[in-house]
């Protein structure tokens, strides 16, 4: 309904359930690589790149990456595959909208698997009273700046961009699967195109317009999984989260991974994702 023409990578048999898979920032639908391989023996898995994101469209008015144009996206996205229910799967920024959708489609989502983002209404809640995740949250006041946070993460060929995923502070740690040159190239080629970096911190730029939220309940099975060493998220707010699953809830933390859960220790995850489905359908019948 938007208009907007939106870039996916699939994997898996047409007409096999869908696994709809949303990414975070800064990143694109390469950050479900090994997902996409894992996961099309029984689902037809799509990556996206997100609104503003990769080859996606990107409108240029920020007021067009509000929470519920994003959340309208996967609905429209869903719609035009030809399905009308999916096993999403969200990280970080996907995350978040993973648990809107969620919240607000609920006859569209058979399970939920969100990667080291909690549920938003813990996200607004906890940050209020704690000022250490405020501070690690500090970017998103940084990102309300025009232009400047782009410029920034230009300078010295993308330095910033690269030491995310590579730095002692936030990148992918010593246990984990790190990036090889030609991942990192990826990133650099997808976010060093002419304006690349707009829409994604866009989408930073109106949540305050959209939190908190009306609804909050998760009615789905729920499976929440958490690098423990994430710069940016404390592991605090992924127990909390279970208040708000009126549902099979399952929680898993893991102590030596970062933030980039999936790239970081994609056998596990995996694994941990097979589990899931699997025991769930049993549950079922």
């Amino acid at each position: 309904d938007s208009g907007l023409r939106f870039h996916y990578v699939a994997a898996g048999e047409r007409g096999k359930p869908l696994m709809l898979l949303l990414h975070g920032f800064p990143e694109f639908w390469y950050s479900w690589r090994h997902q996409l391989r894992e996961f099309k023996s029984e689902y037809r898995v799509v990556a996206l790149d997100l609104r503003g994101y990769g080859e996606t469209d990107a409108p240029s008015h920020k007021e067009s990456y509000k929470l519920d144009c994003l959340i309208a996206d996967i609905k429209d996205i869903l719609e035009s595959l030809g399905y009308n229910k999916c096993v999403l799967i969200g990280h970080d920024w996907g995350g978040m909208i993973a648990w809107l959708v969620a919240i607000c489609y609920p006859e569209m989502v058979t399970k939920l698997i969100v990667v080291n983002f909690p549920h938003p209404s813990v996200f607004t809640e906890y940050i209020l009273r704690h000022p250490s995740q405020l501070i690690k949250s500090g970017y998103y006041f940084f990102f309300q700046m025009p232009w400047f946070p782009e410029f920034m993460f230009t300078l010295n060929d993308f330095k910033v961009l690269k030491s995310l995923f590579t730095s002692q502070a936030t990148g992918i740690g010593r246990k984990g699967c790190r990036l090889t040159a030609e991942d990192i190239e990826a990133y650099l080629y997808v976010f060093s195109q002419p304006g690349a970096l707009t829409g994604p911190i866009n989408h930073y730029r109106t949540i305050f317009s959209c939190l908190p939220l009306q609804h909050h309940e998760v009615i789905m099975p729920t499976l929440l999984l958490w690098g423990e060493r994430d710069a940016f998220m404390e592991v605090e707010m992924a127990e909390i989260t279970r208040i708000y699953v009126k549902n099979h809830f399952r929680l898993t933390i893991l102590s030596e991974a970062s933030h980039w859960l999936q790239q970081d220790q994609p056998d596990i995850v995996n694994k941990l994702i097979w589990t899931f489905l699997k025991e769930e359908t049993k549950r079922k019948r």
